[in-house]
């Protein structure tokens, strides 16, 4: 009946001059909503600060006031986007923060990152990715033999350093396979810490520079890495890598992850990388990190790329008195950041 009743409206509506509508022949749709939008977001005064210790496929593992008895598991909140958050950041949480198994709890927050350490896939990549947040050490593990030691690593992992804000620590494994290596003299201008971290190796002196440190280790696979931070964390349940082929080690840490060392500080096991780009770092970048050299370069043409002649006749580090090691020290690095051939490792093969 309703049906018919609407019909003969229209019918009707149909034979009228549009001049004779008034409002009441007007039907207007609801909205779905009354509810005015805002761009105002949720302050979010009751969440506490967390440490990211590990990432997987959206779920961020986080350690409560950076107590690692105080575990819980985050998804990022959704008014952060796409921003990125990666282990070593400290953020703000909110939601379950009971730690118990499957309760999610929320980030809110990502706090300024004081270091960061970042790379690209190569040099000619322009986007940067942060590997590790507000890590104070970057430990460089390099074995003596097998897989053969290659400056060029450890000297681009440097520039990441110093650009980043870190401290370079050069720690070298299977000495007792090179036991008459001068490997670590290339260095020797640098005033890089160097200590040995093999199997037969003692740990204290290790220990001293990693307690109450937040310390990121980074090294090819095969190097003893795994090795090293299963030495220095005995729960850590990380595999060990056997090496295979000739000289070339298999990926055996795959996610980055922070363990809580003993005496208090913690490590940051990286996976093991193949490349190491730097397209995100400059010259100056470099030499900034160096202040009894940083201000000289203010003398310099524009453009200057620090190497000396020929390519940079006029550059000012020339002219400092009794600096020429030095120099020289630091003119390798540049030479690493602008050259890939010296370091590049190949995937092992299957």
């Amino acid at each position: 009946m309703g049906a018919d009743a609407g019909a003969e409206r229209s019918v009707e509506l149909s034979r009228r001059s549009s001049s004779s509508y008034d409002e009441s022949d007007v039907r207007v749709r609801p909205g779905k909503s009354s509810r005015p939008r805002t761009k105002t977001r949720p302050q979010h005064n009751d969440a506490e600060a967390a440490m990211v210790v590990s990432v997987d496929r959206g779920r961020w593992g986080c350690v409560l006031d950076g107590d690692p008895q105080r575990p819980i598991v985050a998804m990022r909140a959704r008014e952060l986007g796409r921003t990125p958050i990666v282990v070593g950041d400290q953020v703000d949480v909110v939601g379950d923060l009971s730690g118990k198994p499957d309760t999610l709890a929320r980030i809110v927050r990502v706090g300024d990152r004081r270091t960061v350490l970042r790379r690209t896939a190569d040099d000619t990549d322009p986007f940067e990715r942060i590997v590790v947040g507000n890590a104070e050490q970057l430990f460089i593990v390099v074995a003596l033999a097998d897989p053969p030691p290659r400056t060029g690593f450890v000297e681009r992992a440097m520039v990441a350093a110093y650009a980043g804000g870190l401290q370079p620590i050069l720690c070298l494994t299977k000495h007792d396979l090179a036991a008459e290596s001068d490997f670590a003299a290339a260095f020797d201008d640098l005033d890089l810490v160097i200590v040995y971290g093999g199997v037969d190796d003692p740990l204290e002196p290790v220990n001293a520079l990693l307690d109450n440190k937040l310390t990121a280790l980074i090294g090819h696979s095969g190097v003893g890495k795994s090795t090293l931070v299963n030495r220095l964390v005995p729960d850590a349940d990380r595999a060990v890598g056997i090496v295979s082929g000739v000289g070339k080690g298999r990926h055996t840490s795959t996610q980055s992850v922070a363990l809580p060392l003993p005496a208090g500080g913690w490590v940051i096991d990286t996976p093991g990388v193949r490349s190491f780009g730097l397209a995100h770092i400059t010259p100056d970048d470099v030499i900034a990190a160096f202040t009894d050299l940083a201000a000289a370069i203010e003398d310099c043409p524009r453009g200057c790329t620090h190497l000396g002649p020929p390519a940079d006749p006029e550059c000012a580090l020339d002219l400092l008195p009794g600096k020429e090691r030095r120099v020289a020290a630091i003119r390798m690095l540049l030479t690493a950041l602008i050259s890939n051939e010296s370091w590049q490792r190949p995937a092992p093969a299957d």
